[in-house]
């Protein structure tokens, strides 16, 4: 059973330089088209009641939501109440570029139920936001966080980058010291990955990209966390931090390994224990809901031990890790009959921690998660 639902707007007026998500330049696109497209695949896939019924979050991402007109954003919010239920949806989430979200979109967003907004701030250095490819200023920031506050938003998040092309620790710390400055419910925070297919990637390639070295990255993390404990924000996951009551309840269903649906161009969803992914171009996805058929790429049914699997390396993303009577409960045995002899070895390389309650990485795996996460693939 499905407990979110993200739709992808793969719509961008700027692409930015280390964005590998499926986009396209916003102009001479069918985006009308697209939206009426999205409200044909929710209908066929919300007819299944039964997968439908309890839906708790819904995230618009991209691309960028807000690339849309007010228009086109007020028809793709009455596409989405007319097809998915409500009554138990707690979080919508519309991500955001600052630069983008005049006021009227704002209220558009608000009044069509969205009641929380991730705004791609990145950085705070105009030199840094150039590198990126960002085209908002700090301003645009402050100015778009004010309006959305008068609109009504009380749910804002920012999103910061750390490890990027020429950024020094002092860079680093203003940026987070402006980001205090906000004092903002929530902010998740990433490292740069150059991801095949970007500009990053290209320029890597021909040696054009300078980047801080894994001791310097590894520094501005320690940073971080440090920074945000003492400012008062909670570390929930490795990259995100939020006031008490503010950790994002849609990505929460991503690390708990719970089922959500993807609708749009490129999307990817899990439901009824199958993984899927859809058609990435805009006109194949376009012409197979026209046609009346699910825009569905491919398939996956999820074995038992690639959910065990899953639920490790999801699950240990987050500070309260794996609980073991919950997952006892979902597979009907314990993590140690499946991983007793890789918990001693990672306990003793001091990686995780493991306890009657649950795992859990420890501040030292947080550094080396990925390398963590691995170990336990079956």
């Amino acid at each position: 059973m499905a407990r979110g639902v993200y739709i992808h707007i793969p719509f961008c007026h700027q692409i930015c330089n280390y964005c590998d998500f499926n986009k396209v330049f916003f102009k001479n696109q069918p985006v009308d088209e697209y939206i009426e497209a999205l409200g044909m695949e929710m209908k066929l896939w919300t007819e299944n009641k039964e997968a439908f019924n309890h839906i708790e979050t819904i995230f618009l991402g991209g691309g960028t939501p807000t690339s849309l007109s007010p228009a086109q954003l007020s028809r793709l919010l009455s596409l989405i109440k007319m097809y998915i239920p409500m009554e138990h949806v707690k979080e919508f989430t519309s991500e955001a570029n600052p630069d983008e979200l005049t006021k009227e979109k704002l209220e558009v967003l608000f009044n069509g139920g969205v009641n929380r907004l991730s705004l791609g701030v990145q950085a705070f250095q105009p030199e840094l936001l150039k590198k990126l490819g960002r085209t908002h200023s700090n301003d645009d920031v402050f100015e778009t966080i004010e309006e959305a506050k008068k609109v009504g938003f009380t749910n804002i998040s920012i999103d910061l980058m750390y490890g990027l092309p020429g950024q020094t620790m002092d860079e680093w710390k203003e940026t987070l010291k402006i980001a205090f400055d906000l004092n903002l419910p929530h902010y998740s925070a990433y490292s740069l990955i150059v991801e095949s297919k970007t500009i990053f990637y290209n320029l890597m390639n021909k040696g054009k990209l300078s980047l801080p070295g894994e001791d310097q990255e590894a520094d501005m993390y320690e940073e971080l966390m440090q920074q945000m404990e003492t400012h008062g924000w909670h570390q929930y996951e490795i990259s995100n931090f939020a006031k008490e009551g503010h950790s994002s309840i849609h990505n929460r269903i991503y690390w708990d390994n719970d089922e959500y649906a993807g609708f749009g161009a490129g999307a990817h969803g899990y439901v009824n224990g199958t993984r899927y992914s859809n058609h990435a171009p805009l006109k194949k996805y376009i012409s197979t809901l026209e046609a009346g058929e699910r825009p569905i790429l491919k398939t996956h049914e999820v074995t038992q031990s690639e959910k065990i699997e899953e639920e490790l390396f999801l699950g240990l993303r987050k500070t309260a890790g794996i609980s073991k009577s919950h997952f006892e409960e979902k597979f009907g045995c314990t993590i140690e009959s499946v991983y007793s002899e890789k918990l001693q070895l990672l306990v003793s390389a001091g990686l995780i921690s493991n306890d009657e309650e649950a795992v859990k990485l420890t501040k030292k795996g947080r550094f080396v998660g990925n390398e963590v996460f691995e170990e336990f693939l079956l």
